[in-house]
């Protein structure tokens, strides 16, 4: 029990998961895509650190399927760090209960408008109910005593409720949905949108000048300098600066990992 309250301060499972992804992700994601080895550092070395976070952002808000999983998962971990410090409140009656759906509602109905915006209207209903029913099974989970908060005076077990049996083996069930979720079924659609073969952010047509010569060229855009664009350059395989862009329909740069 001690050290499932350690890990729900730390966020559990789905926060040591979710760090390793955001670091090993971007990387692998470049690294595909422009042929990693010493392409990789010329990329990260010309989007500057203040835009590294830009390629992990460009696979999330691109893939609705890995955007929506990744805002389910999110939501539920943020939640279980919260409810280990003692926020679900407790006690019995009207005005409690609505305290605990108010705080299981709110962060679902976010993630759901963030959702729609991005992918449409059904991605975000499909968010919506899927954030809400595991954070609700968190919250079965300390009302009924299963796990507790370490603090005594933010104790959210309530000694006098007694869920059917039903409601307990759906807490249950939820605990296996979350943890499918956060360590196979999440890092499974992240490395397929690293290995996809699209780029994270627009392909673009510029005029490059090299020394006295001045091309066309296709960039992955990296960062914005002035009226110009710095990206990598596909033809030439290096970073260039690029004038007059024009954005391409495409993000594809080579074929899926899975089809060479």
């Amino acid at each position: 029990m001690e050290e499932e309250r350690r890990a729900d301060r730390k966020g559990g499972p789905g926060h040591t998961v979710l760090m390793a992804l955001a670091l090993a992700v971007p990387v692998a994601k470049v690294a595909y895509t422009v042929g990693g080895g010493d392409a990789v550092r010329d990329v990260f070395v010309g989007m500057e650190p203040a835009n590294w976070p830009d390629v992990l952002l460009g696979m999330v808000i691109t893939d609705p399927l890995l955007g929506s999983v990744l805002a389910v998962v999110v939501s539920r971990v943020v939640f279980g760090v919260f409810a280990a410090r003692g926020a679900v409140p407790g006690g019995r009656g009207p005005a409690a209960a609505l305290r605990r759906v108010a705080l299981t509602l709110v962060n679902p109905l976010a993630v759901g408008v963030i959702d729609t915006c991005l992918f449409g209207p059904w991605w975000g209903l499909a968010t919506a109910l899927a954030a809400y029913a595991l954070r609700a099974g968190v919250v079965v989970e300390y009302r009924t005593g299963r796990r507790r908060p370490h603090r005594s005076h933010g104790a959210s077990h309530d000694p006098g409720y007694r869920p059917p049996p039903w409601l307990r083996r759906a807490a249950g069930a939820e605990q296996v949905v979350a943890l499918l979720l956060t360590v196979v079924v999440l890092p499974f659609l992240f490395f397929l949108s690293a290995l996809d073969g699209q780029a994270w952010t627009s392909i673009v047509e510029c005029r490059v000048t090299d020394g006295t010569r001045t091309a066309d060229a296709r960039l992955i855009e990296l960062s914005r300098k002035g009226d110009g664009v710095v990206g990598w350059n596909l033809d030439a395989e290096e970073v260039s600066n690029g004038l007059g862009c024009t954005a391409t329909e495409s993000r594809y740069v080579r074929e899926p990992w899975w089809r060479t």
